[in-house]
């Protein structure tokens, strides 16, 4: 069995105990709302060197100002048949693409990666200890 230490009060159990623990422990609350804190009092972003994440243009034309849906629903009605590699102007924006890649099938790769809005799943800026910490808090307030 695998033992963690509670980060509240730092009594040391298992990690199955875990959860219990933390719904009755309160320094372990008070050190979640702290983080939780600490993440939603953060400044402002700069702004303008942020990627727009919400409008594309066509790879293959000069049409702009499509959502993630309106450049899949364009290329699949003007786009079909052309085979020319391009750059995906979706993965472009994300955080981990490469804007320099050029799909050896765009169509496909359309239809098979955006289907859905990755704005729904991802915070762009939160990072992965802030994401954990929400977790948790999230988790104790169901219970």
């Amino acid at each position: 069995m695998t033992e963690t230490t509670c980060d509240g009060c730092n009594k040391k159990m298992y990690l199955s105990k875990m959860r219990s623990h933390a719904a009755s422990c309160s320094k372990y609350q008070n050190y979640i709302m702290e983080r939780v804190k600490a993440v939603t009092k953060e400044p402002p972003r700069n702004t303008r060197n942020v990627p727009n994440r919400f409008t594309f243009p066509c790879p293959y034309c000069s049409e702009k100002n499509f959502d993630q849906e309106g450049l899949v629903e364009h290329c699949k009605k003007y786009h079909t048949m052309d085979a020319k590699q391009v750059v995906c102007p979706i993965c472009a924006s994300m955080p981990w693409g490469d804007p320099n890649y050029r799909s050896a099938n765009f169509m496909e790769h359309l239809q098979r990666r955006h289907q859905f809005s990755y704005d729904t799943f991802v915070d762009y800026d939160a990072d992965e200890d802030d994401m954990m910490a929400q977790v948790l808090l999230r988790s104790l307030r169901d219970q």
